[in-house]
C-alpha cells in the first residue's frame, strides 16, 4: 500500500481480492447485488403496494414495472411507453407569473435575469406544503454557459455581463401546483426568490471570522455576496435546503503565473482552468486584490425556503472542498450526520457526525450543522474502513504541520485529508442512503488520470466510465467503522463493467433512492456504446436487492441529466436537464440542440421537467 492509498497491483488482482467472490468483473449485476446485499428484510404486501412496489410471490418485490428504453441520440427527451413529461422550469422562466419573460435572443437584462430562472439546473428538492397539492421547488443553478447566456457572447465583456452571469448563479424558490389535470404550474408566492451571488449570506462555524475569510469588504470575515456553483443539494429533517457549492477554481484569476506546487490555491486547482471574465469588471474575483474571496466559497450553503427574508447561511463545519451534493440522517444520539463527496479526481469522501442532537440544538436555539466533527474515509484493501477525524491537533492536524487551529483545517479540508491519510477516489460525487438499511451509496464519476496504480476501492486505470460505491455502517451512521464494497462498475464489457450489455451506461453522476427503495442513477460523461450504437446521457433505475437495471430516460445531446425529487405520493417526479446543445455559439445557438422550445428564433435553455405516468400511478413501479 502506499502513502496515497493506491496500490501497483494490477486490476485483475484486485478484483479477485474484492469482486471475484461475489461476481467476476464481466458478471452480472444481479449476481453481485445478491451476492453482496444478502438477505434484506421485506415489507409486507400493503406497505410495498403503498411506496410501488410490486409483489412478485413470498418474500419477493418487484420494484421496476417498465420497460427498459434503448439509447438513443435524439434532441428529446425520451422516457418507456406510458410515460410523459411536462416542462416546468426553464432557464429564463420568471420565477413568479408576473415576472419578466424570457427572450429567445437572450437580452434581457442582469435585472431580469435576478427574477428569472438561473442557468444550468442542477440539485434539487421538493419541499410540499400542508394541506395543499403544492409545494415549494428549489432549484439550484450551477453555473452558465455565457456563449449562449448573451447574445454575442463573451465578446465585448462589460460589468453589465457579469452582473447576469452573476444573477445566472444561485438557488431559485419558486412555489409550484398541481391542478386537476395534473399539471403543475408556477404560482404567484410569498416564498419565491432567488439567491444569486449578490444575495447576502452569513459564514457560521469554526471558520467564521477566520483571518483567512476576511476580505476588505468584510474585514470581519462572516458575511460574503452570494453561493456560487450550486451543485447538487439535500433537505434537512427540519425542513431547510442544503445547497453545495462545486468547482470554484475557475471564477478566481489569480494571474498569469500558476500557484507555487503543493499550496493550497494549488490543491484547490486555482489557475488550473480558463477562468469566467469577472475579474475584469468585478475586482474580488481577482486574487491579486482579494487573495482571501475564494476561501468563503465551496461550503455547504443552508437556505430556509419558508422563509424569504432569511440570510442563507454557510456551514463551515461540514468543511471546504468541491461539495457534490449533502445527505442528512439522524444519528446514534439524534445528531446530524451528513454524507458529502468532493468532487475531484483523486479526492475524497466525508461525513460530518454533530455534537449534540438535533431536537438540542434547535431547542436552544443553536444550528445542528455548526457544532460537531468532520471524518474522511479509508477505504481498506480487505473490505473494512475508517472515518478518520480531521481535528486539530490529531496526528498530521497540528501546528507544526501547518494547521494554526481548527478553522485551517475546515478552510483548508483536503490538505488535512491529505494528511490523515483518506483513499484517493475516482471523483466522489452524489450519495444517498437506502430506506430500511442505512446503507450509503456515492457515485464514482470516473477519472481517467488514473494511469498509475488502482486500488481494491478504485479498481480500474483510466476509468473512463466511472462505478458506485457501497458503505454498511451496521445501521449506526454516528460509528467511526464500516464494511464497504463496489454496488457495481459502469461501461461496457470490454471495460469489466458489471451491468447488463443492453443497459450499459457511463459516469455516474446523480443518485438516489426513492422511498420505496428504487435507485435512480442518473450520467454525466462518456457514455459506452450499446450494441453499436451511441447515446446521449440518461437515468436509469435498479433494484439493490434483485440487480435489475432499466434505462428509463434519455437526454437531449450533450445534456447532463440531474437533479431529482418527488413528490410524497412518487406520482410526479421532477428532474433536471442541465446544459443541452452547451455547444452552441451567438452564430448559431442550436448547432448541438433546440430542446425544449425547438424554436427556429431561440437557444437550447436547462430545465426542469416532471415526469408522470398516464394512468397516474408511481413513477417507476
Amino acid at each position: 500500500m502506499r502513502p496515497d492509498g493506491t496500490s501497483s497491483r494490477s486490476i485483475s488482482e484486485l478484483a479477485q481480492h474484492r469482486l471475484s467472490r461475489r461476481t467476476a468483473l464481466a458478471g452480472g449485476l444481479a449476481t453481485a447485488a445478491a451476492s453482496f446485499f444478502g438477505t434484506v428484510a421485506r415489507p409486507e404486501a400493503a406497505a410495498a403496494a403503498e411506496a410501488g412496489a410490486t409483489v412478485g410471490g413470498p418474500g419477493m418485490r418487484r420494484l421496476l414495472g417498465f420497460p427498459a428504453i434503448p439509447p438513443s441520440v435524439a434532441d428529446q427527451v425520451v422516457l418507456p411507453p406510458g410515460y410523459q413529461y411536462q416542462l416546468l422550469f426553464p432557464w429564463g422562466h420568471p420565477i413568479v407569473p408576473s415576472g419578466p419573460a424570457f427572450t429567445e435572443d437572450a437580452s434581457n437584462s442582469a435585472e431580469e435575469q435576478a427574477q428569472q430562472a438561473g442557468d444550468q439546473h442542477d440539485g434539487m428538492w421538493f419541499f410540499p406544503l400542508k394541506g395543499k397539492r403544492s409545494g415549494l421547488l428549489c432549484v439550484n443553478h450551477e453555473c452558465t454557459t455565457e456563449q449562449l447566456l448573451h447574445p454575442d457572447g463573451r465578446a465585448n465583456w462589460s460589468p453589465e455581463k457579469t452582473a447576469k452571469s452573476l444573477a445566472a448563479h444561485g438557488v431559485s424558490v419558486i412555489e409550484i401546483e398541481q391542478d386537476r389535470d395534473g399539471q403543475w404550474h408556477l404560482v404567484e408566492s410569498k416564498f419565491a426568490r432567488r439567491v444569486t451571488m449578490t444575495t447576502p449570506a452569513e459564514i457560521t462555524g469554526p471558520a467564521a471570522g477566520h483571518p483567512l475569510l476576511r476580505t476588505s469588504a468584510d474585514p470581519d470575515g462572516v458575511r460574503v455576496l452570494g453561493t456560487l456553483n450550486n451543485c447538487a443539494s439535500g433537505p434537512t429533517p427540519w425542513d431547510t435546503y442544503l445547497t453545495c457549492e462545486e468547482t470554484i477554481n475557475k471564477y478566481f484569476y489569480f494571474g498569469q503565473e500558476p500557484p507555487p506546487a503543493g499550496s493550497a490555491e494549488d490543491r484547490y486547482g486555482i489557475g488550473s482552468e480558463n477562468p469566467y471574465p469577472w475579474h475584469t469588471t468585478d475586482a474580488r474575483f481577482d486574487m491579486r486584490a482579494e487573495p482571501n474571496e475564494y476561501n468563503r466559497f465551496g461550503w455547504v450553503v443552508e437556505i430556509d425556503p419558508f422563509d424569504p427574508s432569511s440570510t442563507p447561511k454557510k456551514r463551515t463545519a461540514l468543511g471546504r472542498m468541491e461539495h457534490e451534493n449533502a445527505v442528512v440522517v439522524r444519528g446514534s444520539r439524534g445528531e446530524a450526520v451528513v454524507y458529502m463527496g468532493d468532487d475531484t479526481q483523486f479526492d475524497y469522501f466525508y461525513k460530518f457526525v454533530g455534537a449534540e442532537s438535533i431536537n438540542k440544538a434547535r431547542k436552544h436555539g443553536r444550528s445542528p450543522l455548526d457544532d460537531g466533527t468532520l471524518y474522511v474515509a479509508r477505504f481498506e484493501e480487505d473490505g473494512t474502513g475508517r472515518w478518520l477525524p480531521l481535528v486539530h491537533g490529531e496526528p498530521g492536524l497540528t501546528e507544526a504541520d501547518g494547521f494554526a487551529d481548527q478553522a485551517e483545517v475546515l478552510i483548508h479540508t483536503r490538505l488535512a485529508a491529505d494528511a490523515v491519510g483518506a483513499t484517493p477516489m475516482d471523483r466522489p460525487e452524489w450519495c444517498t442512503v437506502q430506506p430500511g438499511t442505512g446503507a450509503v451509496f456515492f457515485t464514482c464519476t470516473n477519472n481517467t488520470a488514473r494511469t498509475e496504480s488502482v486500488n481494491a476501492a478504485n479498481p480500474r486505470l483510466n476509468n473512463r466510465f466511472g462505478h458506485i460505491m457501497k458503505i454498511d455502517e451496521g445501521g449506526d451512521p454516528s460509528t467511526e467503522k464500516f464494511a464497504w464494497d463496489v454496488f457495481l462498475l459502469a461501461g461496457d464489457q470490454a471495460s469489466g463493467a458489471t451491468v447488463p450489455a443492453d443497459q450499459a451506461f457511463g459516469s455516474p453522476d446523480g443518485l438516489w433512492f426513492d422511498a420505496a427503495g428504487r435507485l435512480w442513477i442518473q450520467t454525466d460523461g462518456t457514455q459506452p456504446m450499446v450494441n453499436g450504437a451511441p447515446q446521449n446521457n440518461q437515468m436509469l433505475a435498479a433494484d439493490p436487492d434483485t440487480g435489475d437495471i432499466r434505462r428509463f430516460l434519455v437526454g437531449p445531446p450533450r445534456c447532463e441529466v440531474t437533479g431529482i425529487t418527488s413528490t410524497p405520493d412518487g406520482r410526479s417526479l421532477f428532474v433536471n436537464i442541465q446544459h443541452p446543445g452547451d455547444s452552441g455559439t451567438p452564430a448559431n445557438p442550436r448547432v448541438s440542440s433546440n430542446w425544449p422550445d425547438f424554436s427556429a428564433t431561440g437557444r437550447p435553455r436547462s430545465a426542469t421537467i416532471v415526469i408522470t405516468r398516464e394512468d397516474g400511478g408511481v413513477v417507476g413501479a
